[in-house]
């Protein structure tokens, strides 16, 4: 069953904070065997410019669904979570993610579109720190196969 495409545009309220930590940056560097030092020494980030230890450039997917996430959910959008697959996912960098900072995001679906026998649905998602200050923009892509046959 085709995807409801009224759920395009529709922006969720943004999410909790996330507090970003060393432990948490240094948790997900290793389980993507990044060994880089900008993401595990305090020291070396500083003498590198930054206020703290970085996160890798694909970190915010730990929490990049908090917000849009409740969209895939919802009944009304028609997607059958059993057949899911995860399709693309791309960042756009303002500054680094960086251990201190807490982070909120509000997500909009910005896409629904069949291909072939799928439906595809594309999240995008602003990151700023609870100050506002942009940080970054996620886009996430879910593949529904079978949902347009």
């Amino acid at each position: 069953m085709a995807l409801n495409r009224d759920f395009v545009g529709r922006t969720y309220p943004p999410s909790a904070p996330y507090e970003v930590s060393r432990v948490k940056i240094k948790e997900f560097a290793a389980a993507i065997g990044d060994h880089n030092p900008l993401y595990r020494d305090r020291e070396a980030a500083q003498a590198a410019g930054y206020p703290d230890v970085i996160a890798p450039p694909t970190f915010p997917i730990v929490f990049s669904l908090q917000s849009g996430g409740e969209a895939l959910v919802d009944p009304d959008l028609g997607l059958n979570l059993a057949m899911v697959v995860h399709g693309e996912q791309r960042f756009e960098y303002v500054r680094p993610v960086h251990a201190g900072d807490e982070l909120v995001m509000t997500s909009t679906i910005t896409d629904i579109r069949t291909a072939g026998r799928n439906e595809v649905l594309t999240v995008r998602s602003d990151v700023r720190t609870v100050q506002g200050e942009p940080v970054c923009v996620t886009y996430n892509t879910i593949v529904e196969r079978g949902g347009a046959a």
